[in-house]
Parts: C-alpha cells; sequence; structure tokens
C-alpha cells in the first residue's frame, strides 16, 4: 500500500513539473531576455525569428523531457528496492550475480532551471582579439636568432618620435624571495630576508625618491613579528607614503599549475588580512614574476579581490615575440566564459627572457648588464657578456645616460604608450647595504642628467608597480583598470612554459606526487577545519558557552593556512626545491595536519552532543580519535584501529561536502562479527573484508568494514559499532586470486574466504547497479565498460608506459620534461597478479605489477559515487633511474586532438594536440580533472593530485604517475629528483553519455563539467572523516547527529569556505564574524543526467543567506571583495543573494 502510495505521489508530481515546464516554456518564447539586449537588430527575416523559436522550444521540451524521466527513474528505483528483496533489507544477488543493496527507499530528484542550461549553451559570437587557443594554431614556434635579442627581432625607432611626448621611465628596484627552494624558508630569512629588510628601512628613508616593491608577505610578517615598535612604525610610514609597495600581497607568489583555487585564494586572504590589521594598506597591483607559466584563473581572482592591474613574466618565448612584434604585451585579460567585460583586467607581460637586470632595461643584455651595479669590479657577481658596469661619474654620465635610453627606447616600441616599466632586481637582491648604495646612487645622476636634458625628451625615475600603472591610465585618459582605447582583449592561459628552444617547463607538473597528493589532502583538511571551528563557535556563542570552548584552537588554524599557503609558492608544490627544503615541507604539513585534526575532534564534540551542558574540554582528553595516522610526513596514512565489543563504540562521520551525501564509509576494526547501527537503531549491511600485507597475504591486525552511510550537507551522523552474534547482515567479501602460473604463498583469515585460480586469457567481470567492468585476463587491468541500460560495451583500456630522457647534454630534471621519443611499454618478466574481490557494496580489482599496484573499484550505491570508477594507483619507482611512469587511457571516442583540462580546479581549458610541437609542449597541469569527447561520449579522468596530462592520439588520455631523474636540468636547483616515496596517486574515471550535441558549442574556447563530474570532483577530494569516540570510564553522553543547514543548497553552489576572521585588536583570536566564500559553477546540461542520490535542483542563482544555517541567526551579512579588503552595502536579512555562474563571492556574516 505504501508503495503505491509513493508511485501515486510521484505520478502526479510528473504531471505537475510538465505542466509547469511547458508553463516556462511558452513564457520563454514570449520573453527572451536576450532579445531584449539586442533591441536594436531586429532580423531582417520574420522566418529566421520563428526558426530560432523552434530551436529553442526543442531545447526546452529535450531538458523537459529529462526531468520527467529522472521522476521516473525515481519511481522505477524505489518499486525495484521496496518490492521483492528477499528478507527485508538483506542485500540479494540478482540472476546476473550481481549484487542489490536495498537503501532507504528515498527517491531523489534532478531539478534543473532550463534558464540555468543557457550560460553553457548559449556562447555563441562570443570573440576577443586574442584567443590563446588560435593563437597557438597561429604560430609556427621556429627559434629564429633575433641579433642581440635572441628570441625577438631588431628594434629600430624614429629618434623624434618622443619631441612632442616626452618617454616616462618608472624604474621599479625588487627583490624575489623564494619561500623556500635552495634553503629553507627559516634559512633563507635569517640569511637573506631579514637583511633585505633592515636595509630598506635604512636607505629608503636617505632619499624620499627611492621606491621598492615587496610582494611575499609570508618573509615581511616573519620580520614584522621580531622588529620593535619603532621599526615597525618606519616600516608602516614607508608603506602608506608610497615609496614601498605591497604588490600582490598573498602569503607567497603562488604557483599557477598545480595549485588548486582553495588554496590560492586562501593564501591571498591571509596575506590581505595580515596587510589589513598591521599596516592598513589594500594592494592594488599584481606582481608574477617568477611563476612557471601564468593561468587564467589568477587575473579573475586578483579581479575579484579589487586589484586593478597585473605583471606576469614566465610565458613562452614564440608568444612573447608574437605579442611585441603586434605591441599587444599589455592587454584587458578576459575569461573565456565572459561575454562582456566584466572580469577584465589590465595585464603587461615583460618582453624579454627573465626578470634579471640583464634582461629588464631593453633588448640587449650585454648593455643592461653593464647597469647593475651590483655586478661593479671587485664584486661576486660579474657579466657574462664581459663588459663590466662602470660607476657612473661626471665624466661618463653623458655617454652613459644615451646607452641606457636607446635602451629605454627600443623596449617602448614594444608597448602602446610612451610610459616604459623597467624592473631593478634579481632573487634575494639588497640584502647588502652596499648594494642599495650602488643601485640607488649612480641610477639617481644617471635620472638626474636625463631629466635635466630636455633634448632627450625622457623623464626618469624610481617608482613601484601601481605608479608605472597610474601613468598608462593617466597617458590614455583612462581610470585605474579600466581599457585604454585600441588595447587588444585577451582569453585564455599560457601554458606550457619554454624558456628557450624546446625545453618545456612541463615535468614540474609531476615533480614529487606525493606532496601534491598530501597537498590536496590538507586543504580538505582545512576546509572541513574551518566550517566546523566556525560553526561550533557561533553555536557556542547562542548556548552562552564562548568562555568554555576552545578558541585558542584558532592559533592552530592560522598556522595551518600559513603552513598550507607557504606551500603553494613555487617552489614548493611544483616539487622544485631542494631535498632537506622539501622534508621541511612536509613537516609543517604534517604538523599542521595533526593540529587541523584536533581543531575538527573539538569542533565535533560540541556539535554532537545532545546537552551542551554535558561539554567539557580538556587538552590531554580528546572526546574523539583521528581516523588515520601517518607517522612520519613521507609515510602513507594507516586507518585506527576500533577495538570493539558487546558495549557500543560510537563513530561520528563527517560530511564536508554542501549536499546531502550517500557515501561508502570503511573503517578498520578488531572483529568480524561487527554489527553497524544507526543512530535511530537500525542495523545496516556490512561488508568485511580484509587489510592486505601483501597481494596474496591477508593482515592479522584487523578487518575492514565498509558500510552506506547517508550524511547531512556539512553535517555530522552518529553510527554505532559491536561485537555481536548478529551478524546476519555482515556479509563478506569473496576474493579470487588469479596466479598467472605464481607460486605464491597464499594467508586467509578466518572467516574470509580466499580461492586461487590459474588465470586465462578471457575477459572477466564486475558488476554494480550502475556499471559492468571487463578485465584483461592476462593483465588484471581495465579493458571495456557499460553503463546501466547500455547495451553495448565501451573500450576503455587502461596501459601503463615509461619515458625515458634524452641521451644528449639536455636532460628532463625537476622542471623540464624532455623525453627521448615516444613512450614504451611497460613490461615486467612475469605476468602480474590479480586480486578479484567480490560483495554487495563494493566489487574490486587489483593487479600487482613491480612498480606499480593498481585498484579498480565500482560502488553498488545509487548516486555519484556509484557512478563512476574509483581508481589508486600505488607508485613505486624508487630503484629506476631516468624513467617516467605514465597511465593511458584508451578510448574509441573521437577525440580528434582535442581535449580539456581544468585550470586551478575552477574552470575548463581546452586543448589541441599539436604535431608540430615536441611531446612535452602537449602536456598540460591537471589539478583536478581532464577529459575527451565525441558525440556520443565524454570520458573523465578526475585527480585527487595535480599531476601532468595529455591526450597524444585519437580517443587517449595520458598521466604521468611518478618520474625519478638523476641529474639536474640547468634552472638552479642544482639536483635531480631522486628522493621519490611510495606514493599512492587516487582517481575517479566518469563516463557519460552526451543526450545533446552542439559543433557550434564545441568548437568555442571554452567548456564545462557536467553537475556529476563537479559532484565526483567534490567527492573525490573531501572525503568523509571517520572519527571514533574513545571509550570513556563514566560513559558517553547523549549524542546526536548535526546537520548545520536549514534546507538544501542549489546544487550548482560550492560553499568553498566558512573562515572565521582574526581579530582586528588580539593577535591569534578570532572574531564574531566569519567570511562566507561561495562559487556558483557554471555547468553543461548537455550531459544524460542522472540520479544524484540527493536532491538537486538549481535557482537561476539565488540563495538566501539568512536562512541557510539552523540554529543559527545570521546578525549581519555584508557583500565583501574577494579578500576581505573593501566592503559593500550590508544586506537586509531576508534578502535574496544572486550569484552569475562561475562567480566566487565574499560575505562577512556575524553568525549566533
Amino acid at each position: 500500500m505504501k508503495l503505491k502510495k509513493q508511485v501515486t505521489v510521484c505520478g502526479g508530481a510528473i504531471f505537475c513539473v510538465a505542466v509547469f515546464s511547458l508553463y516556462l516554456m511558452l513564457d520563454r518564447v514570449q520573453y527572451d531576455p536576450a532579445r531584449r539586449q539586442n533591441s536594436g537588430n531586429f532580423p531582417r527575416s520574420q522566418i529566421s525569428v520563428l526558426q530560432n523559436r523552434i530551436e529553442q522550444l526543442e531545447q526546452l521540451l529535450e531538458e523537459n523531457h529529462q526531468i520527467i524521466s529522472h521522476i521516473k527513474d525515481s519511481v522505477l528505483e524505489l518499486t525495484e528496492t521496496g518490492v521483492g528483496a528477499p528478507g527485508a533489507q538483506l542485500p540479494y544477488r540478482n540472476p546476473n550475480g550481481s549484487w542489490v543493496v536495498p537503501f532507504d527507499g528515498r527517491p531523489a530528484f534532478l531539478s534543473v532551471s532550463p534558464q540555468d542550461c543557457q550560460f553553457a549553451h548559449g556562447r555563441r559570437g562570443h570573440k576577443t582579439d586574442l584567443q590563446m587557443l588560435d593563437v597557438y594554431s597561429l604560430l609556427n614556434f621556429d627559434n629564429l636568432d633575433g641579433g642581440v635579442w635572441k628570441q625577438g627581432f631588431e628594434i629600430t625607432y624614429d629618434p623624434g618620435e618622443w619631441d612632442s611626448e616626452p618617454l616616462q621611465v618608472f624604474v621599479v628596484p625588487h627583490s624575489h624571495n623564494d619561500p623556500g627552494w635552495i634553503k629553507t624558508f627559516d634559512k633563507y630569512y635569517s640569511d637573506q630576508t631579514q637583511h633585505i629588510f633592515n636595509n630598506m628601512l635604512v636607505k629608503l628613508q636617505e632619499d624620499p625618491r627611492r621606491k621598492f616593491v615587496w610582494s611575499e608577505i609570508s618573509f615581511f610578517a616573519k620580520w614584522w613579528e621580531s622588529a620593535d615598535s619603532q621599526k615597525r612604525e618606519a616600516m608602516r610610514r614607508l608603506i602608506l607614503g608610497g615609496q614601498l609597495e605591497m604588490v600582490t600581497g598573498g602569503w607567497v607568489m603562488t604557483d599557477e599549475a598545480n595549485v588548486h583555487y582553495f588554496a590560492m585564494i586562501d593564501q591571498l586572504i591571509e596575506g590581505h588580512q595580515w596587510l589589513e590589521k598591521n599596516i592598513g594598506v589594500t594592494p592594488r597591483s599584481g606582481w608574477a614574476v617568477d611563476p612557471f607559466g601564468h593561468s587564467a584563473t589568477m587575473p579573475y581572482l586578483l579581479k575579484r579581490a579589487n586589484l586593478t592591474s597585473m605583471l606576469i613574466q614566465r610565458v613562452h618565448y614564440s608568444i612573447k615575440k608574437h605579442l611585441s612584434a603586434t605591441r599587444s604585451l599589455e592587454f584587458m585579460w578576459r575569461q573565456a566564459w565572459d561575454l562582456e567585460s566584466g572580469t577584465d583586467i589590465f595585464c603587461h607581460m615583460m618582453p624579454f627572457y627573465s626578470y634579471d637586470v640583464p634582461h629588464t632595461c631593453g633588448p640587449d643584455p650585454k648593455i643592461c648588464c653593464q647597469f647593475d651595479f651590483k655586478r661593479l669590479p671587485g664584486g661576486r657577481v660579474n657579466c657574462p657578456w664581459k663588459v663590466p658596469p662602470r660607476a657612473i661619474v661626471e665624466a661618463n654620465v653623458a655617454e652613459r645616460a644615451y646607452l641606457l635610453l636607446d635602451q629605454y627606447r627600443k623596449k617602448s616600441k614594444l608597448y602602446r604608450s610612451k610610459v616604459v616599466l623597467v624592473p631593478l632586481g634579481d632573487d634575494f637582491r639588497y640584502d647588502k647595504a652596499q648594494e642599495w648604495d650602488q643601485q640607488y646612487l649612480n641610477y639617481q645622476r644617471l635620472f638626474d642628467y636625463m631629466n635635466s636634458h630636455p633634448e632627450m625628451h625622457v623623464h626618469a625615475q624610481f617608482g613601484t608597480l601601481t605608479d608605472y600603472f597610474d601613468a598608462v591610465y593617466k597617458a590614455n585618459n583612462v581610470a585605474q583598470g579600466a581599457r585604454p582605447p585600441s588595447y587588444p582583449v585577451l582569453s585564455g592561459d599560457f601554458f606550457a612554459y619554454a624558456d628557450r628552444e624546446d625545453h618545456y617547463w612541463s615535468g614540474y607538473y609531476t615533480s614529487r606526487p606525493f606532496y601534491k597528493n598530501m597537498d590536496r589532502v590538507l586543504e580538505s583538511h582545512l576546509r572541513g577545519a574551518e566550517i566546523l571551528f566556525s560553526l561550533a563557535l557561533a553555536h557556542s556563542r547562542r548556548a552562552g558557552m564562548e568562555g568554555r570552548y576552545p578558541t585558542s584552537d584558532y592559533t592552530l588554524l592560522t598556522e595551518a593556512r600559513r603552513n598550507i599557503g607557504l606551500f603553494q609558492h613555487h617552489d614548493a608544490i611544483t616539487g622544485t626545491a631542494k631535498e632537506a627544503v622539501v622534508i621541511d615541507y612536509g613537516v609543517r604539513l604534517l604538523r599542521s595536519l595533526v593540529g587541523l585534526k584536533r581543531v575538527i575532534i573539538n569542533a565535533v564534540h560540541f556539535l554532537i552532543l545532545r546537552n551542551k551542558d554535558n561539554y567539557h574540554f580538556y587538552q590531554t582528553e580528546p572526546f574523539l580519535e583521528t581516523d588515520e595516522r601517518r607517522a612520519t610526513q613521507d609515510s602513507l596514512p594507516q586507518r585506527t584501529l576500533i577495538e570493539l565489543d558487546s558495549t557500543p563504540r560510537f563513530l561520528v562521520l563527517f560530511n564536508p561536502v554542501e549536499q546531502e551525501r550517500l557515501s561508502l564509509v570503511t573503517v578498520l576494526v578488531n572483529s568480524a562479527r561487527v554489527r553497524v547501527l544507526t543512530e535511530e537503531g537500525q542495523t545496516i549491511p556490512v561488508q568485511l573484508s580484509a587489510q592486505w600485507s601483501s597481494i596474496s597475504e591477508m593482515s592479522n591486525d584487523g578487518y575492514q568494514a565498509t558500510f552506506a552511510a547517508r550524511l547531512p550537507a556539512l553535517g555530522l551522523a552518529v553510527f554505532q559499532l559491536y561485537d555481536s552474534f548478529d551478524s546476519s547482515l555482515t556479509l563478506h567479501s569473496d576474493t579470487v586470486l588469479r596466479l598467472n602460473g605464481h607460486k605464491l604463498a597464499l594467508r586467509s583469515l578466518d572467516p574470509l574466504p580466499l580461492r586461487s585460480l590459474p588465470a586465462d586469457q578471457n575477459t572477466f567481470y564486475i558488476h554494480s547497479q550502475s556499471l559492468q567492468l571487463g578485465f584483461s585476463g592476462t593483465t588484471g587491468l581495465l579493458e571495456r565498460i557499460k553503463l546501466k541500460d547500455d547495451q553495448q560495451e565501451v573500450k576503455l583500456q587502461m596501459e601503463f608506459l615509461i619515458y625515458g630522457t634524452r641521451p644528449s647534454k639536455d636532460k628532463s630534471g625537476a622542471y623540464l620534461f624532455l623525453p627521448d621519443g615516444k613512450p614504451k611499454p611497460y613490461t615486467q618478466k612475469e605476468p602480474p597478479v590479480v586480486r578479484v574481490e567480490e560483495g554487495p557494496l563494493f566489487s574490486e580489482v587489483v593487479a600487482s605489477y613491480q612498480h606499480f599496484q593498481l585498484s579498480v573499484r565500482i560502488h553498488n550505491l545509487p548516486g555519484v559515487d556509484g557512478l563512476s570508477l574509483d581508481i589508486t594507483t600505488m607508485v613505486d619507482i624508487r630503484d629506476q633511474a631516468n624513467k617516467e611512469l605514465a597511465m593511458r587511457l584508451v578510448t574509441d571516442i573521437q577525440s580528434e586532438g582535442t581535449f580539456f583540462t581544468d585550470l586551478n580546479g575552477f574552470q575548463i581549458q581546452p586543448r589541441r594536440y599539436f604535431k608540430k610541437l615536441p611531446i612535452q609542449a602537449n602536456f598540460y597541469p591537471m589539478p583536478s580533472m581532464a577529459y575527451i569527447q565525441d558525440s556520443q561520449h565524454r570520458l573523465t579522468l578526475h585527480t585527487a593530485q595535480a599531476l601532468g596530462v595529455s591526450s597524444l592520439d585519437n580517443g587517449q588520455l595520458e598521466v604521468i604517475l611518478d618520474r625519478r631523474l638523476m641529474q639536474d636540468d640547468n634552472r638552479g636547483l642544482g639536483q635531480g629528483l631522486k628522493d621519490n616515496k611510495r606514493t599512492a596517486n587516487m582517481f575517479r574515471i566518469l563516463l557519460e553519455r552526451r543526450a545533446s550535441i552542439n559543433k557550434v558549442q564545441d568548437s568555442q574556447p571554452v567548456s564545462f563539467p557536467s553537475l556529476l563530474s563537479h559532484m565526483t570532483s567534490v567527492f573525490l577530494n573531501s572525503g568523509v572523516l571517520a572519527l571514533p569516540v574513545l571509550p570513556k570510564k563514566g560513559g558517553i553522553p547523549p549524542l546526536r547527529s548535526f546537520a548545520p543547514l536549514s534546507g538544501t543548497m542549489p546544487c550548482d553552489y560550492h560553499l568553498l569556505n566558512l573562515r572565521t576572521i582574526q581579530s582586528q585588536k588580539e593577535e591569534q583570536v578570532p572574531s564574531p564574524d566569519a567570511a562566507l566564500l561561495l562559487h556558483r559553477k557554471g555547468f553543461d546540461c548537455g550531459l544524460e543526467a542522472w540520479n544524484l542520490g540527493f536532491n538537486c535542483t538549481t535557482t537561476q542563482g539565488k540563495l538566501s543567506i539568512s536562512g541557510l544555517f539552523q540554529g543559527l541567526d545570521v546578525q549581519s551579512i555584508h557583500p565583501m571583495s574577494l579578500s576581505l579588503m573593501y566592503a559593500g552595502a550590508p544586506l537586509s536579512n531576508g534578502s535574496l543573494i544572486r550569484l552569475d555562474p562561475m562567480e566566487i563571492s565574499t560575505f562577512r556574516l556575524r553568525l549566533r
């Protein structure tokens, strides 16, 4: 009867949705906002208007059909799970051998507003002056000798060009300080950086005309901590007086290839919040002279932080030459999805090889080096061009000034204004007082001469970066940050970077993958800790218990923010630092991981208590245990063993995702008779499986218990675990070893069965309710996949390959990828041992090879986790020399040389394979995903760590898993990559059917994942945390689940962070306010939508923040700039906010 009622209700829902959708369609056809915007361009032909309307109607009908089919699917799932299951809640096998697991029968629906699909579909007519994909297609990438400017061309000018408008020259002194590279952060500070600041304080005060720019707040904050009040006040005066400019103002000058946008934003906020609290200054200009290639995400973030201009340097020399030839080195950088100009930011690209002095005054490094006065004879550094600098005296000042002016004029010819920027510095410069005098005194003599001779038509001075940009805007008669007339608009990114010849910096996309993975684990923990700390603090205030809650945890949060921020530095996450420096980063990360787990445990303890009066915090007696532990900074995590007996052990699960989640959770227990109960006391199915000490031996150190948990959004759920004889719902994994002729010792563990079979060449299969996977009988590797309801299998072949490095003088290293040609198939003498494990909740195939172990697992769940393949590669190449291990996916997808990679987990950048470029030039960073597609399918490889990726042939995706290289690649590191670790790389593979194809859309320089793909990435990178409650002598006080959200968030919204803001008065103390960072994702509706396992709706970007949090009042809401430095007008409590697709916005909240 209950089932009939459910079917009736759902049938009624189908009818209502159909009627409402048809109403929406008619309304949409009658009123089209696009027509209102283009009202002046009425079509000449009425027929074309009619055709457009018909196309719109067809598209809306298709979307309506999808919504109805989803509701039908939900009804069918209800029917399947509600009837015919023997034993009601017991899992059972279908006739085909696959398991069926009855779940709670709750229907989930997907309801996407048709208007929300228009963003990805409506890209027609979008055109910028410079689209980087087109520039790549256009260029020959030849390396012709350009004369004194080797990678460029000869620059000429007419001496009278500046007669009516003199040349303005801004010389910008700077010192590039890496927070870790050859030395550790602390060693650099004590040896060099602190002396730069101390000399800066003295030398800038000697002459108000002297200027300087500084970027890395991590170093500046360290100096500030030890400075007395007099020094602090003097430094503050220099900054507020405009002599010293803080450029970008992030904690570090972040890498832009491997970093995730969460961490990019977080280190920017940390730097900006520090500047606001201690100096009271807001950065205006971005400065990125050393990241190895530039991402389009960075200009978006700087724009959202209210910076008006930016500078970049490391761009492929052929692109620099092309932009120089067309005077397009300054441009408005626009996001590829932006149809207007809301994301534009003014960008200056430096034209020459490097940011050092020989390559910044003009095209001839031999001449420019003569004006680097640190290289005066008698010093430690000299000019490689064998012509040393000469001190400026009265006798030579005229000749020297004209020689330098010639370079300034030539450089200015590459730009559109008569204002020229000349950086003056290099790595760790100005650490000695002598250099300050050498540079500033000699240059001032040159400036004084130039400025006192009107016939030279030049005005030269020291300046900050913003001084330069302000002069450009003034010369063009536009406001700060506005587009000067005739300046080009550019979209796209600047990967891969090559600094000379075919030396592409695409190796660092993978270098030291162990730490790239560890970084992502830290980011997930930081976000989780921030959200739980903010919520616990707000609830403790509401309960009048703020004095009892450990606000001292804010110190741990701050330390973690700064250590993770430090690791985003362009020599840290990149894997391009010395081995001792890598260890220092690793120790910092591990210390912060331990600290973040403590913050999470303390917050969870408070939030799950039914009666908050029972809350008592004891530093030495934690309420919960951590889910796993790492023995050292370079070891893999080990699960915490939960000791069971007949009394309940409580387990708290934290879901860091802003949507309800149905996921499998695995814990390590000491008993095979494990029973798991929900908070309501309902026993749920458990799959019992072994821990493995080797491919064929079960470990005696406990059992793995896996169960399905439905968890509230951003919430906590409580489960109970027992050692119980009544274990009819505890089902054992069935394990078979396919031995391939090996004679191995088998060790089973009672009561888990272990069988062995001689392997054959026939394909073998594993199944779930959504997927069927076929594996090679000989290699144990995946060969094919079949989606639910598909008649045909799809080829999905996994291969492993080895790249070598060149035999010549230039070899691969930490930065460079210089392979010795195409990769060779990975081979070993013995065939692999393959382990096949099947059960009701998951099935898994593990293939064990000498240098890697591949695990392919599928989850027998409805929703997101059940629709993709869970892939882990355990890689160990420590006995290899000059080898790189790659994993390749081979399919029948007709990708035709086009593939897609993400930029920083924020947006998708289409790529093309170019035969005219070497293999290494066709690799790109993959921080979170890459995909290929044709008219039938899209195949996405999701990743939990940044790695290098390419598509070198039709239907292929290829990722570099690890690299071991025995030599330096001559970029300053002085070491190879020989400190490899045993590394677990984690992926999800998602195959989606494409429901609607639009060839125009496919050819656009922009693409978007589906909602399912977005959620798959979030689930992969934000794992469920399982926290066992420690047994207490006096018993455990009553616990309850915690659901912080009062309703469901739109499923195209991502809650990026809820970050408690520092107190402006005290150090390391939280304020009552928190920063809520929201990102509305752009998504593609043209892929067949699945039941995501939760109710997924979109709202055209509308959200009520005041009603977002359950049990808390939002006392104030202020829209802010991204990094909280600029405030908008406060919002009234009931007001809705609206974000555009792709928009990231920050709000300052006071919760109580």
